[in-house]
């Protein structure tokens, strides 16, 4: 049963401590119906009170490291696919604001990005361009630990997964085309965690992240 929109993820945080914690599936458009700006806006406190953001995302840039441009075009192309009002922009500005959690002491972020999300474009070559420069700034910020998975590697060690996130070691979300689900069922939790190492391994970071983000600007051209 979809759970109401009002239960948060600071919610599914605190059941964390229940050792049978079921999933909490939550549809998308019970989620959006109050718009999306609203969404942007119930994470902040929960930001705020997180300590440690494990990301991994195999076909957008994360959304703490998403630029206004960016961040606009994929929450309106997200409104007009779900065929709810447009307000995108709003939500895209919140949502930049809810990222200034990255420059705020007592947090750590660790992000994963496939390569390829590198390529696909969002917005118009401006705005992809904009969000990509930004994530030469962004990944080096003292906080932030951002790997790209490049698509030559060989031999992985394990295939592209679903958009997850793992916070502190209270709660994985993770991201489907249709709902939202919140885990906080610890041995499952740590499964994603365990996930999350392999796809760390495979990472490249430094100059040879910012080389693999120079070569997708390169293709804007």
């Amino acid at each position: 049963m979809p759970i109401s929109p009002s239960f948060s993820a600071l919610a599914a945080r605190e059941i964390a401590q229940s050792l049978n914690a079921e999933p909490i599936y939550s549809e998308w458009r019970h989620q959006v119906r109050s718009g999306l700006k609203q969404l942007q806006d119930s994470y902040v406190e929960f930001f705020h009170n997180t300590q440690l953001f494990r990301i991994y995302s195999s076909t957008l840039v994360p959304g703490l490291l998403q630029t206004e441009g960016y961040a606009a075009a994929l929450l309106s192309t997200i409104a007009d696919f779900r065929e709810i009002p447009n307000d995108g922009a709003e939500a895209a500005t919140a949502r930049v604001e809810r990222s200034r959690v990255i420059h705020e002491q007592g947090h750590r972020f660790v992000l994963l990005v496939e390569e390829a999300a590198l390529h696909y474009q969002l917005g118009d070559g401006d705005a992809m361009a904009a969000q990509l420069d930004y994530l030469l700034t962004a990944g080096a910020l003292p906080s932030v630990s951002l790997g790209v998975i490049p698509m030559a590697t060989r031999q992985r060690r394990l295939w592209p997964q679903e958009t997850f996130n793992i916070y502190d070691d209270t709660l994985v979300s993770v991201e489907l085309l249709s709902a939202q689900v919140d885990i906080t069922q610890p041995s499952e939790i740590a499964l994603y965690a365990k996930a999350f190492e392999e796809l760390r391994t495979m990472a490249v970071y430094g100059q040879a992240a910012r080389s693999l983000i120079v070569k997708a600007i390169d293709a804007l051209n």
